[in-house]
């Protein structure tokens, strides 16, 4: 009987596999991340301020630790409220976003932002061609707009209230229907409200519209300073126990304005 040969088998070992093995997943990896990072800019620069804001809220805050933007400790996405100790960090933020928009920084003279017993003021100071509302007029300019856009988008945000102001100067104004100063302060106080609760503000935030004329002008000793034709918007300071805002009142006060 003879004796069954053994069977040899020989497996060549192919130098491709070792060589490329895993490379592609990476690369493959890398184009998805990438995909993905175009995809979510471009849904970025489709979307609101208010959304933008609270994303980049969350990036410069990740454990949501702030009080303007972000989410808090709980993962809850509602913002905390603006109270007298944290206010300075909202005036901060503006005047950043305010630095950034290139087409305003020529104007950031005219744009006041003091913290005060009542709140954060926002004052919007014309000058004497018209910075933010045409002359003699309730209608904004671009840059007018543009600026209550964004200041909408910042403010909408936050759960304080806001109540928004509308001055003029001492000159008397000239209309033969007896539309006066008066007139024109709340025409723009009411006009800046439209274009904010349009852009960013809820519905039910602004707490007041005030006409003032020129009851309350910021030079006194110069009445007819181009200065005291200006919108003021106050936030208004929010306990953050409570979360109810230390003014009350609604609606619109005083007269029609300039």
């Amino acid at each position: 009987m003879k004796q069954a040969k053994p069977i040899i088998v020989v497996k060549k070992k192919s130098g491709h596999g070792g060589r490329h093995g895993g490379a592609w997943k990476v690369a493959y990896a890398d184009f998805v991340t990438a995909l993905m990072s175009l995809f979510i800019v471009l849904w970025l620069m489709n979307t609101s301020q208010k959304i933008r804001q609270a994303v980049a809220g969350y990036f410069n805050d990740p454990r949501g630790k702030t009080a303007l933007t972000g989410t808090d400790q709980s993962g809850s996405n509602d913002t905390l409220p603006v109270t007298e100790n944290n206010i300075p960090e909202l005036k901060k933020r503006i005047e950043e976003a305010i630095r950034q928009m290139n087409d305003l920084k020529a104007l950031q003279n005219q744009i006041q932002i003091t913290i005060t017993p009542e709140g954060l003021r926002i004052e919007l100071l014309e000058t004497k061609d018209g910075t933010f509302f045409d002359t003699g007029s309730a209608r904004l300019t671009p840059n007018g707009e543009e600026l209550l856009k964004m200041l909408a988008g910042q403010l909408g945000g936050i759960p304080n209230r806001v109540t928004i102001e509308g001055h003029t100067d001492a000159q008397p104004y000239a209309n033969p229907d007896g539309y006066d100063n008066w007139d024109l302060s709340a025409d723009r106080a009411n006009a800046a409200r439209r274009l904010m609760q349009a852009s960013g503000l809820r519905q039910n935030q602004v707490s007041e519209v005030r006409g003032y004329a020129d009851q309350k002008l910021r030079l006194p000793q110069n009445p007819l300073d181009p200065s005291n034709r200006r919108i003021s918007l106050i936030v208004q300071y929010l306990t953050a126990k409570s979360g109810e805002g230390q003014a009350s009142g609604t609606g619109l006060a005083g007269a029609p304005a300039k």
